[in-house]
């Protein structure tokens, strides 16, 4: 189906003052969005904060139902949280890990997941192993059947990485940890609202996505996904009264869903900036969106191999709508200033935000450009030939 893109652009107004091309960071909202947010905030203000999300409760609810078929799961399944961050930490700091488990992960993982490693490692005694990526960017899955015995805990991977435009191969790795029964933990932050996203498929245990990358939701919402069957045997690092029932003076018991990893204090203006977005993506169609950024993307890097100064930072054939690349000659952060400058959007990709695969690939300050269904040609363009005159 073609994506109507005269009501795409009418609903995202900010494409008339900036060529954003740095939604891996955050996306521009469309109207909806920022309407969902500003009712809720004005019935806050006149009939009170408790009151707002009483009156709203059914639409509250509805959220956990957007965010479930979004990711064909089950809204006992979700739990809507402060950010990806914090609903991946949830997740993380609830399994429990003894000393000598085995931690696997991924050579393009975020610095933030592999600094919890690390914590972990030096707490509990785990180790940390890296599934090895052949030179085509991709992971070894024999490698990682290899690697596999009774002490590996955990496998966790990210699934688009913060540059390089990789998508990893985690429907592949599920299989792998769902024939050991091994807990299987998914980021991915960068992926969902720009592709397809299946937990069934993924055979993942646990799943976290922010809101405001590619669902082009507003800043300081996420949600993560917890398996019906896993829920049991994992405990929140942190408790409270939505998350837990006080039975008595000395004992509580914990939620039987997903919102064990909640706390009480939401921000409702967001959770339902949050269900708008996904219901409006959801309209388009993820399919119809991917498409369209994978056309928008493979154009960019049409245009970027033209120019000869450039380095593009490709591992993988496997690509999404994430860009990186280098320019001889020229510091990163000054082209990224120097863009923003011109009503240009791009971002900064610094080699510690994956330090292993920066490590791997003596890897530079890159400059990142990640396009969007609400993108067009024209503004690839211009992108282009304002790059030619900047070097």
């Amino acid at each position: 189906m073609a994506l109507d893109k005269a009501k795409i652009y009418a609903d995202s107004p900010g494409k008339k003052n900036v060529i954003h091309f740095n939604n891996a960071g955050a996306s521009l909202m469309p109207r909806p969005v920022l309407d969902a947010q500003i009712a809720h905030l004005k019935l806050e203000t006149s009939i009170g904060g408790y009151e707002a999300m009483a009156d709203r409760a059914s639409q509250i609810d509805a959220v956990y139902a957007s965010v479930a078929k979004l990711i064909n799961a089950d809204p006992s399944e979700i739990a809507i949280v402060e950010n990806a961050t914090v609903g991946w930490a949830m997740a993380f700091y609830a399994i429990d890990f003894k000393a000598g488990d085995r931690i696997l992960t991924v050579e393009a993982e975020y610095v933030s997941n592999y600094i919890a490693y690390l914590h972990m490692a030096r707490e509990k005694g785990v180790s940390i192993e890296v599934i090895p990526s052949g030179e085509d960017g991709n992971i070894r899955l024999d490698i990682l059947e290899d690697m596999i015995d009774e002490k590996v805990k955990l496998i966790s991977a990210t699934h688009v990485p913060t540059n390089s435009g990789l998508v990893n191969a985690v429907a592949e790795i599920g299989k792998i940890a769902k024939k050991h029964n091994i807990l299987f933990l998914v980021d991915a932050c960068q992926s969902v609202g720009q592709m397809p996203i299946d937990v069934d498929a993924i055979n993942c245990d646990m799943l976290t996505a922010t809101s405001r990358k590619y669902l082009r939701g507003p800043r300081g919402v996420g949600f993560l996904y917890v398996r019906k069957s896993v829920i049991p045997q994992l405990h929140p690092p942190i408790v409270d009264l939505t998350s837990a029932t006080c039975k008595s003076e000395t004992e509580y018991e914990l939620r039987p869903d997903a919102k064990r990893f909640e706390n009480w204090e939401s921000n409702y203006a967001s959770k339902l900036g949050l269900g708008t977005a996904i219901d409006y993506a959801l309209n388009i169609g993820i399919e119809n969106i991917q498409v369209r950024i994978n056309v928008l993307a493979n154009y960019l890097r049409e245009k970027l191999t033209e120019i000869g100064q450039i380095n593009l930072h490709t591992i993988s054939n496997n690509q999404c709508g994430i860009i990186t690349f280098s320019i001889k000659g020229h510091a990163a952060t000054d082209i990224v200033n120097a863009l923003r400058e011109r009503h240009i959007n791009t971002s900064l990709s610094e080699p510690n935000s994956t330090l292993l695969d920066a490590t791997k690939n003596n890897l530079p300050n890159l400059i990142r450009a990640s396009v969007h269904y609400y993108n067009d040609e024209n503004e690839v363009d211009i992108f282009i030939k304002t790059l030619k005159e900047l070097i």
